[in-house]
């Protein structure tokens, strides 16, 4: 799992049927200080995240998978939660 910010929604003309009726967005990775970590991903988003706002993305392509009803699905990312606030020691 890691922390992202939501940069944007993706529309797609054709894609694989397990992606059909599921919104996918694209988020930036992000560390602790909000900084941006690595290259941004696609995520599945069940939840409906907003523009900017910060979620938890989880990796688990089994679980992804399970959520859309496909084992032989390409997806690996969904977002598990939305961020109300974060704490840093």
């Amino acid at each position: 799992m890691f922390l992202a910010r939501v940069d944007g929604v993706v529309i797609a003309t054709v894609s694989h049927p397990s992606m059909a009726g599921h919104r996918s967005i694209i988020c930036q990775p992000i560390d602790a200080e909000g900084r941006d970590e690595g290259p941004p991903v696609l995520a599945i988003d069940p939840l409906g995240a907003g523009q900017h706002e910060l979620v938890l993305i989880s990796t688990d392509g089994s679980h992804t998978r399970a959520h859309v009803k496909d084992p032989k699905s390409p997806l690996r990312n969904i977002v598990m939660g939305l961020v109300d606030a974060k704490e840093t020691d």
